[in-house]
Formats: structure tokens, sequence, C-alpha cells
């Protein structure tokens, strides 16, 4: 009665406002006698009307900047992504993304639509976005400095970093002398052009240095720490360096600039004893809680945008500012870590990819159309390596370290990214840098990026000595040796629960391996070992119920499932565990569409399918992430699908074909060690027809009567499956379970797929 009254009643208030609305617009046509009314005549009827609003909407700036966002943002995750997929920082594919966009590619072949797509008079909406990404980017750089480091390992730190600074920079104004001539704009002085080609030289990109760091396992290695110190160093040393040249080129000579100079150096005493003991205090007030209240955060926002605004009215840049207030943020990991959070997926992933793509508007490769002009860049390239790697290397030989850590914090250092971009930007900006040079520099910063990977392997490979985590386990080879990998804590405790039921009374000949990775663009050095030890407390507690030992391995990657593939191949485990993800292809029309474009565009795809490994997981329901792992293992690989896995005591094991042999291996293992019941369901009746399985089953039917039943039942009940903890299945019998939609799928326990 209710429902019909609430019915009744919305017919009556919308049909009878309706009515009004109609009433009021039919009497005032009335009123427009009285006035001149305009309508615009195209001449083109109704659908040529239409089609001109449609192109006006399109030409809107609104339209246009979101078009430019969403351009951006697929093209540089995409080539973010290839890089990645070679071992090369993230960074580098966004950055040739943008050149990519702006006139060296698109802008060549494509004119029309590079012209439409960016036409000038918008550049100046995607320059403010992108500085606005800049500027929240240098605030995350300046929290991610952990300043105790430097206290640690002052010496050695500010003497390698100095060093790496003051040897590129004296090249720098060097390499200036003899290109001033012909490359300086008009009208600006050598003392500007000089000493920004100096800094342009001597910069080091943290962020990208940390992120190797991280990725190649070095952390927590002296040689790590002394690299991030003598990097976090180089940061400080270089922006400050910076904000003294841009107070030289804005003032025009060094003794005007001192003003200048005078008032930064007000500024920083502020900042430093006024503002951080203050949010310091808030910190202390608030830095124990899970989330923080908006108008703290409006606090730290204003500090920032004050800080930033302070400093570009100073004449120092407002990046200055923003990385000072990212510095002097109160030093409590949580608290960095939830404003991070906060600012950075807006910053690296919306605005940060505009700076790239505005970088690429301005980078003209097609300028350096003169064999002379790429003599030039190769010298600049030459000059810069020369520097940075060499300058660092023999700065950290001379404080004691050997030939190959030396070598390592060259090639490290010399890793310039973004950071040297900012630079490059700003010079531009400036007109201390012409189109030309400023081409020649950016290629410069892709090269000497480029190479930090190969480099370190190089050095690695001649001084023989692997790289990556060691893995400090027993060289018995005899062991049964198992390897965790997960990425949630619930199905990490799983996982170790069946590893332990496969080993429990085996302990002395076996092992278990737990291994956690993160994404390396989600790991921050300050939070680093916060990070490590949150993310296995919840497994060392479930190891101390279990009374199992475990080792445990933390590392940060650009490529998890290729990292998880590569410690299982190369650390002789007998058994790899891992939990089975979600796919976001799966369950809607878009993300099947989505899910059809990624397996075409997706090399990994394409490969298995020439390799004949695609069938393996068509119409099964692996995510990406499990499927990459599966193909690339060569080793016995267990997939669970967790449904709360608590024990393994009753275990369901269908056997849909004489392949599922193998399996038999892992339930002789959980009736030994763990005293599991095992119900094997015999769907094809291959225990009768097959003498391998059926002399496996009888031995262990004979050795161990109360822990085997068998059954032929192919009707099984959901009464019997709520009562099964575990169901152990072969990868092709899982496939061929989920391409039957059998009814009893849906109420199947948790289940181990087994691939041999």
């Amino acid at each position: 009665m209710k429902n019909y009254k609430n019915t009744v009643f919305y017919l009556v208030i919308t049909g009878g406002f309706t009515a009004l609305m109609y009433w009021i617009i039919t009497k005032g046509k009335h009123l427009e006698v009285a006035k001149t009314i305009v309508t615009p005549e195209s001449g083109k009827g109704s659908w040529g009307d239409f089609l001109a609003s449609m192109q006006h909407n399109f030409q809107d700036p609104l339209a246009i900047l979101l078009a430019q966002i969403i351009t951006i943002i697929l093209v540089a995750r995409v080539f973010g992504w290839i890089f990645k997929k070679i071992g090369q920082p993230s960074v580098i594919g966004e950055i040739i993304a943008g050149i990519v966009l702006g006139p060296s590619l698109l802008g060549l072949y494509f004119p029309e639509f590079s012209g439409a797509l960016f036409p000038v008079e918008s550049l100046g909406n995607l320059k403010f976005l992108s500085q606005i990404g800049l500027i929240l980017f240098m605030f995350v750089i300046g929290m991610e400095l952990d300043l105790k480091v430097l206290k640690n390992k002052a010496n050695e730190a500010v003497v390698i970093s100095h060093a790496s600074i003051v040897i590129p920079f004296a090249l720098g104004i060097g390499l200036a002398y003899f290109v001033y001539n012909r490359f300086a704009p008009e009208g600006v002085k050598f003392l500007s052009f000089s000493l920004f080609m100096g800094i342009a030289l001597s910069i080091t990109a943290f962020p990208v240095l940390a992120r190797i760091v991280q990725e190649r396992g070095i952390h927590k290695t002296k040689l790590g720490a002394i690299v991030i110190t003598c990097a976090a160093a180089d940061d400080i040393t270089a922006w400050c360096i910076l904000a003294v040249v841009i107070a030289i080129v804005k003032a025009g000579t060094f003794v005007s600039s001192l003003y200048i100079i005078m008032l930064a150096v007000l500024y920083v005493i502020a900042m430093i004893y006024i503002v951080k003991p203050f949010l310091k205090r808030i910190g202390d007030l608030y830095g124990s809680k899970d989330t923080i209240i908006k108008p703290v955060v409006a606090i730290f926002f204003l500090v920032l945008i004050i800080s930033s605004y302070a400093t570009e009215v100073i004449g120092i840049h407002a990046l200055f500012g923003a990385f000072m207030a990212g510095a002097i943020m109160p030093d409590i990991p949580k608290f960095r870590t939830i404003f991070i959070e906060k600012v950075e997926d807006v910053a690296l992933i919306l605005l940060l990819p505009l700076f790239f793509v505005f970088t690429g508007l301005k980078t003209e490769i097609g300028l350096l159309n003169d064999p002379y002009l790429w003599k030039v860049t190769g010298f600049i390239i030459l000059v810069a390596v020369v520097g940075k790697f060499l300058g660092s290397a023999l700065a950290a030989k001379f404080v004691g370290q050997s030939w190959r850590d030396s070598l390592t914090i060259g090639a490290l250092m010399n890793t310039r990214g973004l950071m040297e971009l900012i630079v490059l930007n700003i010079g531009l900006e400036l007109k201390v840098l012409t189109p030309e040079v400023f081409t020649m520099m950016v290629i410069m910063a892709l090269v000497t990026t480029f190479m930090t990977g190969p480099a370190l392997d190089l050095i690695n490979y001649i001084f023989k000595t692997k790289d990556g985590v060691e893995i400090i386990e027993d060289t018995n080879y005899n062991k049964y040796r198992i390897l965790i990998s997960f990425g949630n804590n619930e199905k990490g405790k799983s996982l170790l629960r069946i590893a332990n039921s496969l080993i429990k009374k085996q302990k002395s000949t076996s092992s278990i391996t737990v291994m956690h990775l993160s994404l390396s663009d989600e790991v921050h050095t300050f939070n680093l070992e916060d990070i490590e030890k949150n993310s296995f407390y919840p497994i060392v507690e479930e190891s101390q119920l279990l009374k199992q030992d475990i080792t445990t391995i933390f590392k940060a990657t650009m490529d998890i499932e290729t990292e998880i593939a590569d410690v299982a191949n190369q650390g002789d485990y007998d058994l790899l565990l891992v939990g089975l993800g979600k796919s976001i292809f799966e369950g809607t029309i878009l993300g099947k569409v989505i899910g059809f474009t990624t397996r075409i565009i997706n090399p990994d795809r394409l490969i298995d399918k020439f390799t004949g490994k695609e069938g393996l997981f068509e119409n099964s329901p692996f995510d990406e992430r499990t499927r990459q792992i599966i193909s690339k293992t060569k080793m016995p690989i267990g997939i669970l699908i967790d449904k709360d896995l608590q024990h393994v005591k009753h275990v369901f094991f269908p056997i849909f074909s004489p392949e599922d042999s193998f399996v038999i291996d892992y339930v002789q293992k959980l009736i030994f060690n763990n005293n599991s019941k095992i119900v094997i369901l015999d769907v094809n009746g291959h225990l009768t027809t097959n003498f391998v399985m059926n002399s496996a089953i009888d031995s262990l039917e004979q050795k161990y009567p109360n822990n085997i039943s068998i059954i032929s039942d192919k009707i099984i009940k959901e009464e019997f499956l709520a009562q099964q903890d575990l169901m152990l299945i072969s990868l092709e019998s899982w496939k061929a379970l989920v391409d039957s939609r059998s009814d009893w799928l849906s109420g199947v326990p948790s289940v181990l797929i087994l691939k041999q």
C-alpha cells in the first residue's frame, strides 16, 4: 500500500509541475512580441547546425585540455610499460612519450592532427597544469629525503656527492666556453650560460636512483646506504646551487644577485627555525593517527603553496620552495607516507606526464639537422658521463671504496632523469638555452639515464659478482625447498599453512622462503624498513604459531611477475606457491574489450601465442599477473584460490586424466606430514585403467588405510564440499573443470592448482 501511495504521489508531483512549466513557457511566448529575437541561421539545416555545434564543442579550450590529458596519460602509460618490460625506469618511457607527441614525431608526420590536439593557444593551460604537477612532485621529493642518513654517512657522502657536482660543473663551464659563440642565445652573458651548462651536467635524479637501488636489492647493503646518502646530499646541494644560479641569471650580475641570495637565505632560515618546529608540533599531535583531519591537510598544503609562492617572488623559482616544504615535513614515516599517498597519485599519474609532453613539444629533434650538431650532442654526452660517472667513481675510490663499488656509485650518480628536464625547462624559460641546446641536453638526459642499467650489469659482469638479493639459505640441495610469493597478508598466511602441511615432519630436510615484492614506485627510502617489517609481521606471527622457520625476501621491482619467476628459477626451488588474483578485464563488456586489446598489444601474450603456451590459459579465470608467472616459471608451481583456508585436514582430489598422476606426490606429502584425509574422485575411471596411477594409489591405501578414500560418483553434493578444506587439482584438469561449467564448481573450497 505504501509503495502504491508513493507511486501516485510521484506521478502527481512530476506530472503536475511538468504541465505547469509547459503552460508558463507557452504563455511566455506571447511576451516575445515586444522583443527583437535573433535566431542563428546557418543555412545548413538541422543536421548541419548539429555538426557545427559539435565542432564548436570540440574546439572549446576545456574540451581540448581534457582531450590532451586523456591522450597524454594513455601514451605515457604505454611507453612507461614498454620501458619497464625492457628493464628501464618508466620515467624514460614517459619522457620519450612526450617527445613522440611533440614536433619531433607527431608534429612531423601528422601536422594537422598535432595542430588540432596541441594548438598553440592551448599550450598555456598545459604549461600551468604541468607546473602544478612539478610543484607537487618536488614536494614529494623533499618528503622522500631521509635527512637522518646524512648524519650517519656524512663524511664519505659529502666528499663523493660534492665531487660529483663540482667536477661536472667545472667541465660544464669549460664546455660552455667552446660552444658559447655558436649556441648561446643573443644577449645572454657568458656567466649565465656557463652556470646553466654547469648545473645541467651536475644534477642527479634522486628518485630514479633510489628506485634503481631498491630494484637491484642493494638498499640494505653498505653500498646502497652510501649511494642513497650521496644522492640525498647531491640533491640538496644541487638545488641550492640552482637557486643561486637562477638568482644570478635573473639579476644579471653576481653583485646584484646578492640581494636575491640574501632574501633566499632569510627564507631558508625562516623555514628551518620557524615553520619546521610548527609543523613538527602538528606531527607530534596527529602523527599517531591512521588518518589526518582536513584542517591539518589544509595547513600543510598552505605551507607548500606559500613556500612555493615565496621562492617564486624572491626569484629562485617555485620548485625550490616546494622542495623545501617537503624537506621540513615532520620526521614521522607514517605521517609522510599518508601525505605522499594523498599527493603522489595525482602528481605522478595525472599531472607529471603533462610536463613530459610539454617538454616534448619544445624538443625538436629536427633542429639537429646537421652532422656537426650531432657531433656536439655526442660531445655533450661524453662530457656529462666523464664528469659525473668518473668524478663520482674517483671520489668514492679515494674515500676507500672498492673499484666495483666505486664504479657502481659512479653509474648510479650519472642518472639524470626527470630532474635534468626540470633544470633544462627552467633554462629554456629564462631564455638562457636555445631550442637547439635544449634538444641536445634532453638527448643527453635520456642517454645517461638509459645507460645506468646496462652499466651496472656490465660492472657486475666484469667483477663476477652476482647482482640482486643474496638469499641466505642452507646450500644443501637435497632439501625440499618451497618458495612462497604473497601479495596480501591473508593469502600469505594461507600459502604458509599449505607449505607447512607439505613438510611439517621433514623440517630438517626442507625449507620455506617467503617473498614479498613491491612496485618500486610505491616504495620510498624513508619508510623502506617499516614497509618490510609491516609486510612480514602477520606472516612471521603465523610461522611462530606453526613453529615453522622461514627465510624472508623483500624487494622493490618494476616487474613483479618477472621478478617472481626469476627468483624461483634461479633459486633451485622445488615448488613455488602463489595466490590467484582477479582480472580487471572480467565481468563487464568494457573490461572484456580492454582485455582483448591488451592481448593484442601485449608482447608477452603474442610470444605465448606463437610458442603454444597461450592455450594453457584460454577460458581460465587467471589474472594477467598469474598468467605471466605461470608462463615464465620453469618449475612446479601451485596457484591458490583462497577461501579463508585455515587447515589442510580434509583434502579433495579429482582425477580427470592420466596426466594428473604427478599430483599424487603432493597427496603423499600431505598424508605423511599433516595426516590429511584425502578423498579422490575418479571422474573417468583412470584409476582402474591406468597402471601407474592405480599402483601409486594402492600403495598409499596399504600404507595409510585411514587417510585415503576413493569415490566415483560424479554428482558431488554441496554438503560434501563444505566439509573439505582444500581441493588439489592439476592445471589441465582445472581448465577442463572450468570449461565444463560443472554445477558444483561454485561450491568448491580453497583450491590449489598445480602445474608440473
